[in-house]
Formats: C-alpha cells, structure tokens, sequence
C-alpha cells in the first residue's frame, strides 16, 4: 500500500507559497487576469525533498490511478493576451466560476507525458516538445490561446523536478504528468472563455493495463462513434474521452479490456482505441490508421512507427477494413498510459480473432527498444529524450 500520511501536508514547505490559501489560483475569473498573474508568488525550481523521502513506499503496488503528489504548475491568461509567466505551487483544488467556459461548453485540452528515473538516479523526459505542439494544433481547434512550446516544457521540467521523489525507481514505473488547458473565464453565451488556465499535475503509475493480467481482448464497437469527419477526434480536448465511458462500460462488463471503434460514416475501416492508436502486423508490414482529422496523432504511435521503420520493418499508414483483422499475425496497441500493449484477441460481431503474443513478436521488440531509449538503456540516437536536474 502507499500511504499520504508518510509525507504529511504538515511537512511542506512554505517557502513557495503565499500566505493567502490556494483557492485564490482559481479564482483569477472575476477579475483582471494580468493582476492574477501578477499576484503570483515566486516559482521554486527544485525540491526540497530528497530521492530517500520515498524509499518508504512499495513501488510494486503501484497501479494507473491517481496518487497527489507534492506540487501543481499553474499559468494563467487572458483571451486576448499570450501566456506570460507561471509558478509552482502546492498540489490542490483550484476554485472556478460555475460559468466557466470548461464547465458549460467543455472548452479544455489535455496532454500526458512520462518522466522515467534511469538506473543512475537521473530523470528523462520523453519527447516533451511534440506534446507542446500537439496542445498548440488543439488549441486552435479550440479557440484557446497556447503556452509557447519553451514554457509548456519549461512548466513540465519543473513539474517534474518539484516532485522527483515520487519518480519510482529504474524499471517501477514512472511519473505521469498531465498538463491541461482549460477555459476557466466565466461565459455564459456560447463564445471563448475570457480567461485560461495551463496547470500541470503528477502521479506516479505503472502501465495503464497490468503488465500481469496479460494481453488485451478488444470488442469492435458497431453502435457507439468516437469521432466523425470534421469534429474534434484528431486534438486532446476533453470532450472526446465522457462520450467513450458507455461503449467501455459495456465492454468491460462483459470481459473485454477495451474497445475499438470504426470509422462513423461506413461502419468498416478501423480508428483507434479508446485511449491509443492501433497496428497491424503480417510478415514484414505493419499498417496503422491514417491520421485523417478523426484519429488522433499519438507521440508513442509517431515514435513505434521511426523505430519500426529504423529496424527495416516497411510501415503503412492507411485506410483499413475490417476484414483485414482477420489476415494480421499480431496487433498491438500504443500510447503514452499503455506503452507498447500486445492484443491477444479482437471480438467483432461474435468472432473471435486471436493473435500471436510473447516473447520473440515484433509487438515485444518494438516495446523493449521504446522502453530503453525512453529509461536511458539504449542509447538516444534520435535525440528524444530530455535530461532534468
């Protein structure tokens, strides 16, 4: 079990926070958002917590959900003006108008990224920058303005550091860290929010699946779309991921890990996965869903795909059909919660497809290579990982 009472609130210093309660973060809606900016205490850049404060905890046990841990990243902006200057400050509830635009109209974006402890103790970030590109293509989506890719970095790079401890050990997981944008001005006509808010969060996890409860079982859902031509599915707003909770619920209610959608209009060729992106393999090719504005671009997908395609594997990213389940050798899912997850088998319609898995598949060899560049064991000859002190 992990424990909160092992480092008590009574422990946190106070060095980084000001003497009025946290809410006050929040509550920038009903007045200037400059003078809430500018209210904001001084940034602290580095723990003051050592590794050793979290040698008390039982890193096996740790699953995907969510445990708080000691600091929070928070920058805010008015609708006209640009991002300026954030701070970190204790990890706590945050205080919104009713009329929030993120409230009312679902005006928000997310992102996800890891941080991995290497065997010497130092941290990595992964590919930082292409999830501050990808919040940015989202936010024009939505009509938000967007940190600036050195200060969504900058602000993840902090994050991190102020909460180093909670990174479990080489090869025990690692510290998830969800940076969100959302409408926090109140509006109540259906318009931009007049205020923004970036904030960064931590947790540490394990995968998202139990690396022990072995490969997932899919169902292709037939009733239920995640995403149509033209709408939102290819950015991380916030809206696309309640509608998905009735198709998940049904599905795992009857046993399945998950479920994977088909495209809205025909009903035939393959999307992604409730929370990743899908591949094929059959011999040498592995095929993946075209990006097309309704399939999401994953970074763990952009990365398995370079990787494949170094090791000589011929990578097709298109349209697929259905019936090409049938004809795989493997599938796998990616993303940034699932890593690399084989699929050991696909429901549609009441057939029962199965499909290799273990040891010596190209799902497994594709994982261990992404899983080392990412923990420091192979070497980065790409480029993408990002030290942090």
């Amino acid at each position: 079990m992990i424990h909160r009472t092992l480092f008590p609130r009574s422990s946190w210093p106070r060095s980084c926070l000001s003497s009025s309660s946290f809410s006050k973060l929040g509550g920038g809606c009903h007045g200037d958002a400059s003078r809430a900016v500018s209210s904001m205490p001084e940034p602290c850049r580095s723990s003051p917590f050592s590794d050793d404060e979290s040698r008390d905890i039982d890193w096996d046990s740790l699953g995907f959900g969510l445990l708080p841990t000691d600091y929070m990243y928070v920058m805010k902006c008015s609708e006209d003006e640009n991002f300026e200057r954030g701070q970190l400050s204790r990890y706590g509830n945050i205080e919104l108008s009713p009329a929030a635009g993120v409230l009312n109209y679902g005006q928000g974006l997310f992102e996800g990224l890891k941080a991995y402890r290497k065997e010497d103790g130092g941290l990595l970030l992964f590919r930082p920058h292409d999830n501050a590109l990808r919040m940015r293509t989202g936010a024009e989506r939505m009509c938000m303005p967007s940190p600036s890719v050195e200060q969504f970095v900058d602000a993840v790079k902090q994050t991190a550091i102020a909460n180093r401890r909670w990174v479990p050990p080489s090869g025990k997981g690692s510290l998830y860290l969800r940076p969100l944008l959302v409408g926090t001005g109140p509006v109540l006509g259906l318009a931009p929010a007049p205020e923004y808010t970036f904030l960064v969060y931590a947790s540490p996890v394990r995968n998202y699946f139990k690396e022990d409860s072995g490969a997932l079982n899919l169902y292709v859902e037939t009733k239920f779309d995640r995403a149509s031509r033209g709408g939102t599915g290819g950015v991380k707003t916030i809206s696309n991921y309640a509608p998905a909770l009735k198709a998940i619920t049904r599905a795992k209610s009857r046993g399945f890990s998950d479920v994977l959608y088909l495209d809205s209009v025909n009903k035939r060729t393959l999307e992604e996965v409730s929370s990743c992106n899908i591949f094929l393999v059959k011999g040498n090719v592995i095929s993946t869903p075209a990006t097309s504005g309704t399939i999401l671009p994953g970074v763990t997908r952009k990365s398995v795909i370079d990787i494949a395609r170094n090791r000589g594997y011929e990578v097709e990213e298109r349209a697929i059909d259905m019936d090409e389940l049938s004809d795989a050798r493997e599938v796998f899912c990616t993303g940034t919660a699932v890593g690399v997850a084989p699929v050991g088998s696909i429901t549609c319609l009441d057939k029962r497809i199965e499909y290799q898995t273990g040891a010596g598949t190209t799902c497994q060899e594709l994982y261990s290579t992404l899983v080392g560049i990412q923990t420091g064991t192979t070497e980065d000859k790409i480029g993408w990982t990002v030290e942090i002190s």
